[in-house]
């Protein structure tokens, strides 16, 4: 699938089938079971891609790519930054803006749409949190290799590791399609997806395991 056929997929399931799911997951509204490990699993995550950024972010652009209802564009704006959220979902954008904290209008902005578009300029740094999970190795390849020219200092995203519960999880989807199923997650081997990438320079960080998320940081330098 290309990399333009699974974006559609994706901003279709997000905005269609699964925006009340996220709304509430990303709220601070009770969940249980599975949607419990899953939010403890994203806080973990969210914490370790700020970790990889500095303490101040004044006077720095950030580009929150896959904002989703914003949570990580919220924290990297109480650091300073002048913050871009983009997201291919108009739905999770709305959450976003009406999430947004009095006082963050100068220093950030959201918007729906391709956080790949070269309109939105260039970035010190740039973060995406489980907005390229959905991507084959080659659409990595090609997403880095066109963010590096306007990337000035890293870029923190992460991928679904290949783990044995993960692998049997896209098997399973792989053997039951659905129309309004979630998109399927593509799981990489962080050693294989760095020798893939040839422009810049790409490190794996750690990898967040809580339930049912299980989630590895990467970090990427033009």
């Amino acid at each position: 699938m290309t990399y333009e056929a699974t974006r559609t997929r994706v901003e279709t399931y997000f905005d269609r089938t699964a925006t009340q799911t996220w709304e509430r997951l990303t709220s601070d509204a009770p969940v249980s079971g599975i949607r419990a490990t899953v939010r403890a699993g994203r806080d973990q995550m969210r914490a370790l891609l700020l970790s990889q950024l500095p303490e101040d972010l004044t006077g720095a652009r950030v580009l929150d790519a896959g904002c989703g209802t914003g949570a990580l564009a919220f924290e990297l704006a109480a650091r300073g930054a002048d913050v871009v959220g983009v997201d291919i979902s108009p739905q999770l954008i709305g959450i976003a803006r009406k999430r947004q904290p009095e006082g963050t209008k100068s220093q950030l902005s959201f918007a729906a749409g391709d956080m790949l578009d070269p309109e939105l300029g260039r970035f010190d740094h740039i973060v995406a949190m489980d907005s390229m999970i959905y991507y084959s190795a080659d659409d990595i390849a090609r997403i880095l290799d066109r963010i590096a020219p306007r990337l000035d200092h890293n870029m923190v995203f992460t991928v679904a590791p290949r783990t044995p519960l993960l692998m049997a999880m896209w098997r399973v989807g792989k053997l039951f399609p659905r129309a309004d199923r979630s998109p399927t997650m593509v799981p990489h081997s962080p050693d294989k997806l760095v020798a893939k990438v040839s422009t810049g320079n790409l490190r794996r960080v750690d990898r967040v395991t809580s339930g049912f998320y299980i989630s590895q940081a990467m970090e990427f330098r033009s």
